[in-house]
């Protein structure tokens, strides 16, 4: 399995596949590189790579006090040196969303565009309200098929079978022979909750700093995390923001959704 170690000497995974322009792939909050499989299919001609961040998925659990986006954000420039890739365009799920915001202000060069799924500068707080219900909660529920049927309750969510349900908590939850068990480090939780002790930062400095590079931003209709308002803020402050939204999902749309793909060729137009 490929590895490379990060500026501290954690050792995280990654995996890249194709050849042609270099994408990198950042997933949300509790997710790993498994997050791109559905959409991965659809973006031929690229160079997708993909990293767990540390304590999650195959990456080596670190602690609490090193599940950070500026971390995280100088262990995607580190897998970038690795590779010997000098700018990359980013797909941003949730926190990798955040995550490329950072790396525009923390190396801004490195960058060709960025796509934003399901994130923006402001982040609602009745989403994060939902993050922290289940975030380091082991599932109630007897096998992944139990949980999989559950899922097809979600208000947020519609037209899903429950197949493909399985399978996107697979690549999180994993059965054991003790039962359900998360595939990251529940000392995440602790992280995620000290960060929402502090104040939430003002991030429209940080975008605004994207302005002269390609960029998308698809959102969920019926996510909790990204508000319309905020999104047509983000288009308000740059003209050639490419804007989707994705009818029947919440947070986050899966990528492969037509609406999706259609602003993800978009974007690959623009890069290219």
């Amino acid at each position: 399995m490929p590895y490379f170690n990060a500026p501290d000497g954690a050792r995280l995974y990654f995996e890249e596949q194709g050849e042609g322009l270099p994408i990198l792939c950042l997933s949300g909050l509790t997710r790993n590189s498994r997050d791109f499989d559905f959409v991965a299919p659809h973006l031929p001609g690229v160079r997708l790579i993909r990293m767990d961040y540390r304590g999650r998925g195959l990456s080596e659990n670190t602690g609490k006090d090193t599940y950070a986006v500026p971390t995280e954000a100088k262990d995607a420039i580190a897998l970038l040196d690795h590779l010997g890739i000098e700018k990359a365009a980013v797909i941003g799920t949730s926190r990798g969303g955040l995550i490329a915001m950072i790396l525009g202000a923390m190396a801004h060069d490195r960058l060709l565009g960025v796509a934003f799924n399901d994130i923006g500068p402001v982040v609602d707080a009745g989403g994060l309200d939902v993050i922290m219900g289940y975030l380091g909660v082991v599932p109630d529920a007897p096998s992944l098929d139990v949980l999989a049927r559950a899922k097809l309750t979600d208000p947020a969510f519609d037209n899903i079978p429950v197949e493909r349900w399985r399978t996107f908590l697979s690549h999180n939850v994993e059965e054991t022979g003790d039962g359900l068990a998360l595939k990251y480090d529940l000392a995440l939780r602790d992280a995620v909750a000290a960060a929402f002790d502090q104040p939430a930062p003002d991030l429209w400095p940080v975008y605004d700093l994207l302005a002269d590079l390609p960029c998308l931003v698809i959102r969920g209709e019926n996510s909790d995390l990204l508000s319309a308002e905020t999104v047509q803020e983000m288009a308000r402050r740059r003209d050639n923001l490419i804007v989707t939204t994705v009818p029947d999902r919440g947070h986050i749309p899966f990528l492969d959704e037509e609406e999706a793909l259609t602003g993800l060729r978009l974007w690959l137009e623009k890069l290219q």
